[in-house]
């Protein structure tokens, strides 16, 4: 699923020399790119029950590396600070959960179409034009954190000052894609169906 609905964003960013040595010669140009897996928005409570399950981390998250070459030197569970525009994707390391922090590496892979098909995003370089390798992410959701959805990508913001389209996470409830099972004050979710959890949330 993907929560913000955009095209590819990329730009090029100086690589060091011979980094990618499985190509003949040495280059200079690395062009990473972001790119949304396919639009869903969330999906509409009408009762939700209790529960006292709150994991920060669903095991759907925890993925593999598998392979694959970035710039970015960041490790599957951390976090990152995904921005920049359409021609030049920007992207940092960050420390999970702070306001930087807008996604969570959830795997590694060659090329981003071996990423889950309802992670959030994902992110990859190309070498003369060759994908060279990706990361999965996923937004870096924090219980009881809010995230402002209405830009190109996340932004944590302070729940005490919303902005014109945030949500608040009530809790992640794994082994679960329904709504149904959010409890109040969740208002609505945000269900990853093939890894099958779903993070609930309260529209501010």
């Amino acid at each position: 699923m993907t929560l913000f609905g955009r095209a590819i964003r990329g730009a090029a960013v100086a690589a060091s020399a011979c980094a990618l040595v499985f190509l003949a010669g040495c280059g200079s140009d690395v062009t990473p790119r972001a790119i949304p897996a396919a639009d869903a928005g969330p999906a509409p409570t009408s009762s939700v029950s209790t529960s006292s399950a709150k994991p920060s981390t669903p095991p759907g998250q925890q993925g593999e590396d598998t392979g694959g070459d970035v710039d970015i030197d960041v490790e599957i569970g951390e976090c990152v600070q995904l921005g920049g525009t359409m021609t030049e994707a920007e992207i940092d390391n960050a420390t999970c959960g702070s306001p930087e922090s807008n996604y969570k590496v959830i795997a590694k892979v060659p090329t981003g179409d071996e990423c889950s098909t309802d992670a959030d995003q994902y992110y990859y370089e190309t070498y003369g034009g060759v994908e060279q390798g990706a990361l999965c992410l996923d937004v870096d959701w924090v219980v009881d954190g809010c995230m402002d959805l209405s830009g190109d990508d996340p932004l944590r913001i302070d729940c005490n000052s919303p902005g014109s389209s945030t949500v608040r996470v009530v809790e992640v409830l794994p082994g679960t894609t329904d709504v149904e099972e959010c409890a109040d004050p969740a208002s609505s979710g945000y269900a990853y169906d093939q890894r099958n959890f779903i993070v609930c949330v309260e529209e501010l």
